[in-house]
């Protein structure tokens, strides 16, 4: 009979063992999964911020045709109005909606491709930014006459805006410090530009 406990309690023993033994391969199986997705989301992490910190224009030669955006109607670029009309036009009304207006590309944020400005007759700023950041352009688009389409008006840009766009143009330092007071400018929110000759 005490051999029969003996090897009951030595059984007991054994499972005890075993299911600790388990247990304790569970546990470093959870940490060999939690330590592999923490290195794969902090991989993800370390790539995704390299994106971002090195970002760069679209590559493209901007070609008679090329859109960028929403493509624009043949009836909208016929009907587009130049800048100078448009400059008339802010002058009675603050914001116009769903234009079209024509003229020439004289600047592209060389960072992104996230802005340009557009040649006016008056020599004040035209500024165009895409609408929700959905679209980007190359650099050859300065130079070229293009149509957008979007909405516009006639708004104040505070300093600090008017420096982080100096930044993104690469301006020298003392001209970034020479901006010292807001600007009133002429603001276009694009949700298409076409490229027409």
């Amino acid at each position: 009979m005490g051999l029969f406990l003996y090897a009951k309690f030595l059984e007991h023993i054994i499972r005890v063992l075993v299911l600790f033994l388990i247990q304790i391969n569970l546990v470093i199986m959870k940490i060999r999964i939690y330590t592999a997705v923490l290195f794969l989301s902090l991989s993800a992490i370390c790539f995704a911020q390299e994106a971002v910190e090195k970002p760069a224009p679209p590559a493209g030669n901007a070609i008679i045709g090329d859109f960028y955006g929403n493509d624009i109607s043949k009836p909208s670029i016929n009907t587009a109005m130049p800048v100078e009309q448009l400059e008339s036009k802010l002058r009675v009304d603050n914001k116009l909606e769903n234009i079209a207006v024509k003229g020439e590309v004289t600047g592209v944020c060389p960072k992104r491709g996230c802005w340009i400005t557009l040649k006016t007759e008056s020599g004040a700023s035209f500024f165009v930014k895409m609408k929700d950041y959905a679209f980007f352009v190359p650099v050859a688009l300065k130079g070229k006459n293009v149509v957008l389409e979007g909405n516009a008006e006639s708004k104040i840009t505070s300093v600090d805006e008017l420096k982080h766009y100096a930044k993104d143009a690469k301006k020298s330092k003392s001209e970034i410090d020479a901006i010292t007071a807001p600007k009133e400018e002429i603001h276009f929110l694009a949700s298409g530009i076409k490229v027409v000759n």
